[in-house]
């Protein structure tokens, strides 16, 4: 993400004028008593991008910032809107895979992985991702690094790491030195798509012709603006997406949980739902921590941020 001097300016002068709305007045509700571990395959939303996955006996978290901050300074940065997170990590069943879009701050998180690292069985991540966890004391053999559209087989999942258009870096000297990526998730039964962070761009149909048809998507929606548009996609876009990759249902993620850009809090989910109705597609806007089962005609699609 590259910004002339113009641009640049235009942000501080942004950032530096007090916007209303663009974090919620109250502490959001959080659904804390969905069941884990039983038959049913469904999502569990845990704020921004972190999801909490079971299917065909598998138990997978992508994304797993369950931290108050996205960034190791949270006195010069917003922190999580929710006081608590719907499962607390000593609660958590043992997971069976983690799987890292890259390694930005909202997205991977030292204190988290730190407290995860010894209930979980494997962790997949794009390429050089996997040095930040041995740095952080994860084994080297549960880690796998994989490059765009290299597959893998997890007993009866296959994992496909399929690209996404963004950038990667934790501080000023290591920019891009990692890869970034989307997820396919595959089973028998189910098919999943994740995106990851991602600008709007032709991979979206690739992905769909090579993996889709989906059964359910998880899709980035917020924290967009013009100036870094290449790298987040408005939830116009993310319909458009769910269009291109054969997404049967639409989960709406990268909100509700931080503030990273200049929009009202709620703005990405009220455009997205709006423009998935105007284009006839199936979105479900769960709660944070509110189970969203895959196969089921019954899913949450109430307005529960007005």
């Amino acid at each position: 993400m590259k910004m002339n001097v113009e641009e640049s300016i235009s942000l501080i002068k942004d950032y530096l004028i007090k916007k209303p709305n663009r974090k919620p007045a109250n502490s959001l509700p959080i659904e804390t008593n969905q069941l884990i571990n039983n038959s049913k395959a469904k999502v569990i939303w845990f704020g921004h991008s972190a999801v909490l996955i079971e299917i065909e006996g598998k138990t997978l978290f992508l994304d797993p910032m369950l931290g108050k901050a996205p960034t190791p300074f949270p006195m010069f940065a917003g922190k999580r809107y929710s006081e608590k997170i719907p499962i607390e990590i000593r609660n958590l069943p043992f997971i069976d895979a983690i799987l890292l879009s890259h390694d930005h701050y909202d997205h991977l998180d030292y204190g988290s992985i730190r407290k995860l690292k010894n209930k979980v069985g494997m962790f997949y991540a794009p390429l050089g991702v996997g040095s930040h966890l041995v740095h952080w004391g994860v084994a080297k053999e549960k880690i796998h690094e994989m490059d765009w559209w290299e597959e893998i087989q997890f007993d009866n999942l296959t994992f496909a790491c399929t690209p996404s258009i963004h950038f990667s870096g934790r501080s000023v000297n290591d920019r891009n030195k990692t890869l970034w990526c989307s997820w396919v998730i595959s089973g028998e039964t189910t098919n999943l798509f994740f995106s990851g962070d991602s600008g709007f761009g032709p991979h979206f149909a690739q992905i769909g012709k090579k993996y889709g048809p989906f059964d359910l998507t998880m899709m980035e929606c917020g924290q967009y603006d013009k100036r870094w548009s290449a790298i987040h996609m408005t939830p116009e876009e993310t319909v458009q997406a769910q269009i291109d990759v054969n997404g049967k249902m639409l989960i709406p993620i990268h909100w509700a949980a931080f503030t990273l850009s200049l929009h009202e809090w709620t703005d990405p989910i009220v455009r997205v739902t709006k423009e998935a109705i105007k284009r006839k597609v199936k979105i479900s806007t769960p709660r944070i921590g509110e189970a969203v089962y895959i196969h089921s005609d019954e899913y949450p699609d109430y307005k529960w941020w007005i």
